[in-house]
């Protein structure tokens, strides 16, 4: 007899206020992946004085206005849900989960704000949590973006594994906040302590970024792509992109062409100008990359130009109906943090051929070891190698 896969465990995660079970989101029972690490266990223990680094005993929490940055599944988020906490991601994915995570642990879903990284931030913030990005730029634009609700009399924490925490990561918290150090490492986590100067001027606000495209991919050549903090290759188009730019398709007017994790969106872009008329659909997980896909699109197009930005977990059924897509164009991550993973990847494939109309195609560019064309044909039932070179293949898979 064939066994359905088990479903992912939740993860008992024992925190100061109590053990909570949690998971990612979506949970995937190929991977099953811990939805915490030791540096959420580590800032929470600080939080409670229960660490040689909370050198002043625990922090008090009562009343105080409370913001998470960057939570990554919303396990410091459910650890606080009792202080009204406000969370602030660029990650579709991690505010699902952090919902969830909310649900499961009975948390009250109106006493917890979740905003996301293009919403306008709390006026007021007295204890700042920050779990690390793996983006440096997304930390800078966000520390710009909340300096001005930080007092001298705010707490912030930033925590984070220690491969995630460098020179540069405490030059920014410092340049922009005020003085800075670091705890011990425990269990391969750190802990960053910052004390506010409110007569720093930290400058303005860098991002978004700015450039023109390159002359030789296309029509979207000598466009402007416009990156906000953390979207892939934010100062540089990057050499996948470029690949697929010089084998793109083109479509017949009317038919909808969905850029998948669109990051900043140039090639949707490059589609619309290669296929006047086409309805183009931008799709992300990243609110940071949509707002940017957007500008890009707008920038070449025209700002009446017409189509659509969706932050969404892949092609996700209530985000895309079934059936409804003529041409997905992909270039697909191979990471989720730290982790090395076909997940992501594997849910965009499926969720592309459920979007498909029968006839529809999916072209994907990636990696040519990470063996995609394996996945599409097992998905499929057929794959074609459109082009390649010694480092990335173009693959053509069509919905029968």
């Amino acid at each position: 007899m064939n066994r359905l896969p088990t479903p992912a465990a939740t993860t008992p995660f024992a925190t100061p206020w109590g053990s909570l079970d949690l998971t990612r989101y979506p949970e995937d029972p190929r991977e099953r992946l811990r939805a915490w690490d030791a540096a959420d266990e580590y800032l929470l223990r600080h939080l409670a004085g229960e660490t040689d680094s909370a050198q002043d005993g625990p922090t008090d929490l009562t009343g105080r206005a409370v913001t998470v940055l960057g939570d990554r599944w919303g396990a410091l988020t459910t650890a606080l849900a009792g202080h009204a906490p406000v969370q602030i991601s660029d990650s579709h994915l991690a505010q699902r989960a952090t919902g969830a995570n909310l649900a499961r642990a009975g948390a009250d879903p109106a006493a917890v704000r979740l905003l996301t990284t293009r919403d306008a931030p709390p006026e007021r913030i007295d204890v700042l949590l920050v779990r690390v990005p793996k983006s440096l730029a997304l930390l800078e634009d966000q520390l710009h973006r909340l300096a001005p609700a930080v007092h001298p009399g705010t707490v912030v924490i930033g925590t984070g594994m220690v491969t995630e925490i460098h020179t540069s990561t405490l030059r920014l918290f410092e340049r922009i906040l005020g003085p800075t150090r670091t705890s011990l490492a425990v269990r391969k986590a750190r802990l960053i302590l910052c004390t506010p100067d409110g007569s720093l001027d930290p400058g303005p606000n860098p991002w978004p970024h700015r450039y023109a495209l390159p002359a030789d991919i296309g029509p979207a050549a000598g466009r402007t792509a416009v990156n906000h903090a953390g979207t892939f290759c934010a100062d540089r188009l990057d050499v996948g992109t470029r690949f697929l730019l010089a084998h793109l398709p083109t479509a017949e007017p009317g038919r909808r062409v969905v850029d998948l994790g669109c990051g900043n969106g140039v090639v949707g872009t490059a589609a619309a100008l290669a296929s006047p008329g086409v309805e183009l659909v931008f799709v992300d997980e990243s609110h940071q990359a949509v707002a940017s896909a957007e500008e890009t699109f707008r920038a070449a197009l025209g700002p009446d130009a017409r189509a659509e930005f969706l932050t969404a977990d892949a092609l996700a059924a209530e985000a895309v109906p079934p059936g409804s897509v003529d041409l997905v164009l992909n270039n697909p991550p191979f990471h989720s943090h730290q982790a090395t993973t076909d997940a992501t990847a594997w849910r965009m494939f499926t969720g592309a051929r459920r979007a498909l109309r029968p006839g529809g195609e999916l072209w994907v560019v990636g990696n040519r070891h990470l063996g995609y064309h394996v996945k599409l044909r097992r998905l499929f039932g057929n794959c074609r190698i459109v082009a390649g070179n010694p480092k990335f293949v173009v693959l053509r898979a069509v919905r029968r």
